[in-house]
């Protein structure tokens, strides 16, 4: 990663034979799902319960995801999250997956978080627990 991070969750998922395509690999959009899947655990694992209807939370505005080498079935994949340095409203989060028992760099990708009101559809300033993660300077 090129960007200052902090590692903050790790989490295993098994690969399912569903996840492939027809090329025998894992799709490319699952790989969003894997990341996705990674960030609700994280964000669980810090007492914020993801639902629907809340006052506020977070919420994806871009990701991205390079693909180095595919994953096939069978497999258990391991989904390294890491943040970067918070701003007002928004936290970079940066992410490596790699198969369990490989060290092999399978695929990297980052989302942006911002936290917002979604009945008002504005940014909210993050909340001090998210902040104070990231070791200060």
């Amino acid at each position: 990663m090129e960007h200052p991070t902090h590692f903050v969750h790790t989490l295993r998922i098994p690969v399912r034979w569903g996840d492939m395509d027809a090329l025998g690999h894992v799709n490319n959009t699952v790989y969003f799902r894997y990341t996705e899947q990674a960030r609700i655990d994280w964000l669980e694992s810090l007492g914020f319960a993801v639902l629907v209807g809340v006052d506020e939370g977070p919420v994806i505005i871009n990701a991205s995801c390079t693909f180095f080498k595919p994953i096939t079935y069978p497999a258990t994949v391991e989904v390294r999250t890491l943040i970067g340095k918070p701003g007002r409203s928004s936290l970079p989060t940066y992410y490596e997956i790699r198969c369990v028992g490989d060290d092999t760099l399978y695929a990297e990708g980052a989302a942006k978080i911002v936290w917002w009101n979604p009945g008002t559809g504005k940014s909210l300033p993050l909340p001090d627990y998210i902040r104070e993660i990231y070791p200060h300077d």
